[in-house]
């Protein structure tokens, strides 16, 4: 009876894995025909290249970002990381590269990381994070990598691609801090230990607060993330407080609409509460998915009560 019981379990398991893919590849083909459709109010998405990419790899990001249609492409160098990020490295090696594509008023910013193995460092809610303070709004971008790499360097991609697309000028103060924005946010998760959702979450309130309050002093600022590491319950090192209080006042003295902002950092914020709420279900229920259905079929066919009895 057990191992009838397990052959119906495989059977069902593979017949199952069968229908997935075979929906997999109609959602596929249907994303694809979607993807094809070209833009004409908006224009055509463009690809950046990592500018050390060989031709090989440079393949393997096209793959991995769906390149099939009409796109434009350019290249990022050196110099652009110089040009966004003051004292950019000019010879850096560059190999992570994105895919924007313009969206209408209102679209916010979705940002999906195709290679998350090779992206090590920055997740989808910091490259966001980013991307507002630094001014672009209204966009999908598509990240990918050939090998691992922390992904740093694709954000200067995307300021690039988002200049050529849309033909309006960033301001260089603004995607300077956007960077030393990334570089705490990966410094907290890589090195203070900071689960990589809070890390957005925290620098998504702080910002939302100071959007709200309009500090007026360092100190007023230092009140704000002090609050919020409180009540997210995140305790850091001296030195690291710092640095976030630096960033943050520097954030607080930007040339920015603050009441677009708050509204753009609002959508930000419910979207990570969502994740984060559902991760903590996720790990509140005692089983996964499989592990509920494979719980279901031992119930089923009574497996459970035939391990039980063996261990009397």
């Amino acid at each position: 009876m057990k191992k009838r019981a397990y052959a119906i379990v495989a059977a069902f398991c593979l017949a199952t894995s069968a229908i997935a893919t075979t929906a997999a590849v109609t959602s596929f083909s249907q994303t694809a025909s979607a993807a094809d459709v070209v833009n004409e109010k908006l224009g055509d998405p463009i690809v950046v290249y990592g500018g050390s990419l060989s031709e090989s790899e440079k393949q393997t990001v096209k793959n991995s970002l769906g390149i099939t249609n009409s796109v434009q492409e350019v290249t990022v160098t050196g110099s652009d990381i110089a040009k966004y990020i003051s004292g950019g490295n000019a010879s850096a090696r560059l190999f992570s590269s994105a895919k924007i594509t313009p969206e209408d008023k209102g679209y916010g910013i979705v940002v999906d990381i195709k290679t998350p193995s090779n992206i090590t460092q920055v997740t989808a809610d910091m490259y966001s994070n980013a991307m507002l303070t630094a001014g672009i709004t209204d966009a999908k971008v598509e990240v990918a990598a050939p090998k691992p790499v922390t992904g740093h360097s694709a954000l200067a991609g995307i300021y690039k691609a988002y200049e050529v697309t849309t033909g309006e000028k960033l301001d260089t103060e603004r995607t300077d801090v956007a960077n030393q924005e990334l570089d705490v946010a990966t410094d907290l998760a890589q090195k203070a230990g900071v689960d990589e959702d809070k890390v957005s979450k925290l620098l998504t309130e702080i910002k939302q607060q100071i959007a709200d309050q309009k500090p007026a002093t360092k100190e007023e600022v230092a009140q704000i993330v002090d609050d919020k590491l409180k009540d997210l319950k995140i305790s850091l090192s001296d030195e690291d407080r710092q640095l976030l209080i630096d960033l943050m006042n520097k954030i607080s003295n930007l040339d920015i609409n603050f009441n677009q902002w708050s509204n753009q950092l609002s959508d930000l914020g419910s979207k990570l509460s969502d994740s984060i709420s559902g991760l903590k279900e996720s790990v509140d229920n005692n089983t996964g998915f499989w592990d509920k259905v494979v719980n279901w079929f031992k119930n089923l066919f009574g497996l459970n009560d035939d391990e039980e009895s063996t261990t009397k």
